[in-house]
């Protein structure tokens, strides 16, 4: 199989929770916002929006491969500081699996901005 198959299936598969997450957060803004604030962080309903437009632009900067290095890397931190905020909890089991599934989509979304969006993109056809 073709890298540029390969790549095109992993961007797609890394980009549609992030689309409907993102798409989500603007559905309930109020709900996105306490759910920032039950964990102490200030400013819940600019955290929801940024994290909302994020989350849905980056995935589908993802999707098409635009940007999709930058976009990665920007993901990934989001994974992880995610992951961290809002899942570390020891002690809870569902919580930690919760984060470590947040640190290994990051991984991915590391891998993919040193590997780039492969030939089926928008970078490659903009290079």
């Amino acid at each position: 199989m073709s890298n540029n198959i390969v790549l095109l299936i992993a961007r797609i598969l890394l980009s549609f929770m992030f689309i409907a997450a993102g798409a989500q957060k603007f559905t309930d803004i109020a709900g996105t916002a306490a759910y920032v604030g039950s964990v102490g962080l200030p400013a819940g309903t600019l955290l929801a929006v940024l994290a909302g437009a994020l989350e849905f632009l980056g995935g589908l900067a993802v999707l098409v491969g635009l940007q999709t290095r930058i976009a990665s890397w920007l993901l990934a931190l989001f994974c992880v500081a995610a992951g961290i905020l809002f899942h570390f909890e020891p002690g809870n089991m569902m919580q930690m699996m919760v984060m470590m599934k947040d640190l290994t989509i990051a991984g991915g979304f590391l891998a993919l901005s040193v590997a780039g969006a492969g030939g089926w993109s928008v970078d490659a056809r903009r290079a």
